[in-house]
């Protein structure tokens, strides 16, 4: 509720005034803002295209933002998947404002500074290069401890890379080596990642922040030759199992099931995933493009979606969007709202040992037998993983798709 009030104080205060001339952003390269704990901020950077498109930057990542309204001093920016809005008042070579994500109570601090191009001020040079792989633990000593494989790369002060998780990776992340300070970001309008720590050649120690709602800390040491364990094996079907079977409604109403025409003699690929899952929009911007362009007639999709709304039409208003904005053509059936409690899910797919992870991939085969299940999502962000990935699966459908 503190949230909300905030978010109502704010915008009383923008509509509250006298009409006037609208303002509209100036064209040029802007410095973004978030505010987070421990007088931490995270800092992103983006481009001002035209006064109704921006383009938000996270190392190779390109986010094209269309959604953008006015009204008197004030902009709106709404992102195109994620349900996430930059609400910012414009003054001069400022913008000042919040980012709100209405679904889950969130509101952060955000301002903005015309034409400066710098993510990170680094003011000390460094004799560091943390360039390889990181063998990681988050929040250790703990219950909600969890392991991961950090990959950078360096050039002079600025480092590149991510943190792969067994249940997906950080996406691109961008920062600096400041002396003996590594300062990460990464902004998409669904999450902000913020990761500081104090670095040598071979050990790293510091704090991950994820918006200003939650704080762990992070250990890491160099090591070249560290795995995650294998993707596929993390969950597996019950005893007396030899499918996932799900009944759920589209958008229409009509309930779609395993057992339908559509599925008949065709290998399916069934995707847990949500909306507001940044590994689930990667993990279908590949879908889309895979679907479109080398499906074979034999392999069908199908998305089971987990989302935070409170109602089904407040859901399948960002399942349509998504779908629209990524031109999904396989169905997204809704499989649960009000929450995405992965116990839950689990109960509405008794079948699974376990919901580890938005996303989880489950082929099923022409006889409708389980043959994989993939947790987590490698995307484009984990290089070579991504490529090796891709390879695989393709091969695999295309094997299945034969048989």
């Amino acid at each position: 509720m503190k949230y909300f009030l905030t978010l109502i104080s704010f915008l009383l205060l923008l509509n509250c005034k006298q009409e006037k001339q609208t303002i509209k952003l100036q064209d040029g390269i802007y410095r973004g803002v978030l505010e987070l704990q421990d007088n931490e901020i995270l800092p992103f950077n983006f481009e001002v295209k035209s006064d109704s498109t921006v383009i938000i930057f996270n190392a190779e990542e390109r986010i094209e933002i269309n959604d953008i309204s006015y009204k008197n001093d004030s902009v709106f920016i709404k992102f195109p998947v994620f349900e996430g809005v930059l609400v910012a008042k414009i003054e001069s070579n400022e913008l000042n404002g919040v980012f709100i994500k209405e679904s889950v109570e969130r509101v952060v601090p955000f301002s903005a500074e015309f034409n400066n191009s710098v993510r990170f001020f680094a003011e000390n040079a460094t004799n560091t290069n943390i360039e390889g792989v990181w063998e990681t633990i988050f929040s250790e000593g703990t219950d909600d401890a969890y392991i991961a494989k950090g990959i950078f790369y360096q050039q002079n002060n600025h480092v590149t890379g991510t943190f792969r998780t067994t249940t997906g990776d950080y996406r691109f992340l961008d920062g600096v080596l400041d002396g003996d300070t590594l300062k990460l970001s990464a902004f998409d309008g669904a999450h902000a990642f913020y990761f500081k720590a104090k670095v040598t050649d071979s050990t790293m120690n510091g704090y991950f922040y994820s918006g200003n709602h939650w704080k762990e800390p992070f250990t890491a040491r160099i090591n070249p030759n560290y795995e995650l364990p294998d993707a596929y094996s993390l969950v597996q079907l019950n005893d007396d199992y030899n499918t996932v079977d799900f009944s759920f409604p589209n958008a229409n109403g009509n309930i779609v099931s395993l057992s339908d025409d559509l599925f008949k003699d065709k290998v399916v690929v069934v995707q847990l995933m949500g909306t507001w899952c940044p590994n689930c929009l990667d993990e279908s911007r590949y879908f889309s493009d895979y679907t479109n362009n080398r499906k074979s007639d034999n392999v069908e999709f199908v998305a089971l979606a987990f989302e935070h709304d409170k109602t089904p039409e407040q859901a399948f208003e960002k399942i349509n969007k998504l779908q629209n904005r990524l031109n999904l053509k396989y169905p997204i059936l809704l499989a649960q709202y009000g929450g995405i409690n992965k116990k839950s899910a689990q109960q509405k797919l008794p079948m699974l040992s376990e919901v580890m992870s938005y996303p989880t991939m489950i082929i099923i085969d022409k006889k409708k037998n389980v043959r994989k299940i993939l947790t987590g999502f490698n995307g484009p962000a984990t290089g070579d993983k991504f490529t090796e990935f891709k390879n695989e699966f393709e091969s695999f459908l295309a094997e299945l798709a034969v048989e």
